[in-house]
């Protein structure tokens, strides 16, 4: 990628993580089971829409940003960066499927076309159970690879590794963080990609510096 679209690549990073920060909080649902989950569609549709626009918001953005992520691993860990990226970037792309998801169930308790029990069959199908788990997955096990590549490849802040693994270990937690606990764990991880934007937009820019440099010397 060239090396002046690392800084609009490393801002969507930035975008994409704060997208799922708000679609995190914008979540009307603190546990409960597919009841409560139902009244909270139909008493705060308007809310639950809007944290399906801003985790699509976060899918696309988070897309823009791989690069500049990608661009993190030059010699050290760059196998591995790839690898993490790579992962991670099914996880980003699910999200969308996530958002589409979110919005069609919208649809079907404004029209009182489910009910509970119908809600629970479905929750219980093969497909749907796959497909939500293998993007749940990708995401996290992507995030885990990308903390481990960064500690190898020592370009970013070692503190961006810990909170990165720090959101991960949020996973089995999920149901007892609730909602705030929930919210905090995301924004560990937009703090951290905050930190790899920082890195990978000094590193494009020395990259620019040193370019002129060699080629006068030569």
């Amino acid at each position: 990628m060239r090396q002046d679209l690392i800084p609009l690549s490393a801002s969507a990073l930035v975008v994409g993580a704060m997208c799922l920060v708000l679609g995190s909080a914008l979540s009307p649902i603190d546990g409960g089971g597919t009841a409560d989950t139902i009244r909270a569609v139909q008493e705060q549709g308007g809310r639950w829409l809007a944290m399906a626009v801003m985790y699509f918001c976060a899918s696309v953005a988070l897309t823009l940003g791989l690069p500049a992520l990608l661009s993190v691993f030059v010699d050290r860990g760059r196998r591995l960066g790839a690898l993490a990226v790579a992962v991670f970037s099914v996880g980003v792309l699910g999200t969308t499927g996530f958002a589409m998801l979110l919005v069609f169930y919208r649809a079907l308790v404004e029209s009182a076309s489910i009910s509970e029990s119908s809600l629970d069959r479905a929750i219980g199908d093969l497909g749907l159970s796959v497909f939500l788990n293998g993007w749940v997955g990708s995401f996290y096990l992507g995030v885990l690879l990308l903390g481990i590549a960064l500690l190898v490849a020592r370009r970013t802040p070692r503190w961006s590794s810990l909170l990165l693994f720090a959101f991960v270990l949020g996973l089995p937690l999920g149901s007892a963080l609730g909602k705030v606990g929930s919210v905090v764990q995301v924004m560990l991880l937009a703090v951290s990609f905050t930190a790899i934007a920082i890195a990978a937009v000094q590193q494009s820019q020395e990259k620019v510096v040193t370019s002129p440099a060699r080629s006068h010397a030569y």
